[in-house]
């Protein structure tokens, strides 16, 4: 079977991970999710540690700051954490749905090389999942995540009363600073500076931009990227 890959893009609180975990057990992909790969670094590497990337050293105590406010991690950093990973799916032959990544420029720079490199532009899908500022806001203001694996659960009419996580049964909890009002417009405002034109250099690397309306119910958001990756 050929490798493919999917990319689920979007303001935060756009459901890119819930729909990602979707696709991810439909079509046996694997479920790349960068801010779980960067809060596994913050969570296992002391924060006094520093990454020299490229002649530039980045410490993670400074980045552990920058997402808390969030703020867009340094993307060298991001990149770096990422490349070992998608090289290693790529060998073992593994598709990929990313949520959440490339966040920049930069990181789009680096990551679609590579992923053309190892399966091929014609192989790579791009999801654009549009939702209001007013969206935004809320759902990431309601937004709560399960203690054990920190799989992040939308807030929707289906999930508001839930207490366990549907995926694990461990408690759900809100994510401490970085679902807070002030930093949830902060990183809405970086996402229409830094992550949102992204979609303007993929158009110019030659790959469609899909776009699907993410206000619906999860259900219909995910009947609607189905088609369109048709």
């Amino acid at each position: 079977m050929e490798k493919k890959i999917i990319i689920l893009f979007g303001p935060p609180g756009a459901g890119k991970g819930t729909q990602a975990e979707l696709l991810a057990d439909k079509l046996g992909y694997y479920h790349f999710e960068s801010s779980k790969i960067i809060e596994f670094c913050f969570r296992n590497e002391k924060p006094e540690k520093v990454f020299n990337i490229e002649g530039t050293d980045y410490k993670v105590a400074d980045e552990i700051k920058k997402w808390e406010s969030g703020d867009l991690n340094s993307p060298p950093f991001v990149v770096f954490l990422m490349t070992e990973k998608i090289k290693d799916l790529a060998k073992d032959e593994k598709s990929i749905i990313f949520s959440g990544s490339p966040r920049t420029i930069y990181e789009a720079e680096k990551e679609i090389p590579l992923l053309t490199k190892l399966y091929g532009k014609e192989n790579i899908k791009f999801v654009l999942l549009e939702i209001s500022a007013e969206t935004t806001i809320f759902r990431n203001s309601h937004r709560r995540i399960c203690e054990l694996i920190r799989h992040s659960i939308l807030f929707t009419k289906e999930t508001e009363s839930l207490k366990l996580c549907p995926l694990d049964g461990s408690m759900l909890i809100k994510r401490k600073k970085l679902d807070d009002p002030e930093t949830i417009k902060n990183r809405l405002i970086i996402y229409k500076e830094q992550t949102y034109p992204v979609t303007r250099h993929i158009e110019k690397e030659g790959i469609l931009v899909r776009k699907a309306n993410g206000e619906q119910s999860v259900s219909d958001v995910f009947k609607e990227i189905l088609e369109k990756l048709k």
